[in-house]
């Protein structure tokens, strides 16, 4: 980091509006995904209904935080770290937070005759990637003392995908052995497919964070 950016960083008193605000997005992340596995966890219409309505609300939300999230960057003569970086990551969570409403919204859809349990325990890995990711972002607010630390988070959510991506492969190779209603079988497809996209999803906020990491110790 240069001389003339640190001076800017002791005299705004080594302020970081922006990491109050992409935890606001982690904790709709933490939400939704846990609405999410337990949408995956019943097959009662009912809960599905009640709780794809609050991942849709939480999302609508999160449209208005990454909004001020611009704002805000827009506003600040100099922040911590790259701001095309800290863009790319609330950009991501919000992208992440489309594709959990998207999932949700097509169990109403499609409403499939059974929720395998394969399907809880994708919607489960994608649970666990925000709440290692809730447990990282904090840590932004001080970088250079959490390298470490924010390292160890984003390995642990590409942990997390890497398994996903493994039960997904074997869940396919289930559903194409046993399910015979074709019907069904591309709802199971379907919703499989989306659930790994989730969890591709918390991937890419990880990735922008390992990038932004990268930018900053190179600065």
């Amino acid at each position: 980091m240069s001389l003339y950016k640190k001076i800017m960083m002791l005299l705004r008193g080594g302020k970081h509006e922006y990491v109050p605000i992409l935890v606001r997005q982690t904790d709709y992340l933490c939400k939704t995904t846990t609405l999410l596995a337990e949408v995956f966890g019943t097959s009662d219409p009912e809960v599905w209904l009640r709780n794809e309505k609050e991942i849709k609300s939480c999302e609508v939300q999160g449209d208005a935080l990454l909004t001020e999230f611009h704002e805000m960057l827009s506003g600040s003569l100099m922040v911590q770290v790259n701001k095309l970086d800290l863009q790319s990551v609330s950009m991501a969570m919000d992208d992440c937070l489309d594709a959990i409403k998207d999932t949700s919204k097509a169990v109403l859809i499609y409403r499939p005759a059974q929720i395998d349990y394969q399907l809880e325990e994708l919607a489960r890995i994608a649970e666990s990637q925000s709440q290692a990711l809730r447990d990282m972002i904090p840590l932004l607010g001080e970088i250079k003392k959490n390298v470490s630390a924010i390292s160890l988070c984003c390995e642990r959510v590409t942990e997390l995908e890497h398994a996903a991506d493994e039960d997904y492969e074997d869940y396919i190779g289930y559903i194409f052995t046993n399910v015979s209603d074709v019907r069904e079988l591309i709802k199971y497809k379907n919703l499989a497919e989306m659930l790994e996209n989730v969890t591709d999803a918390h991937k890419k906020i990880s990735d922008m964070v390992r990038n932004l990491l990268l930018n900053y110790l190179s600065d």
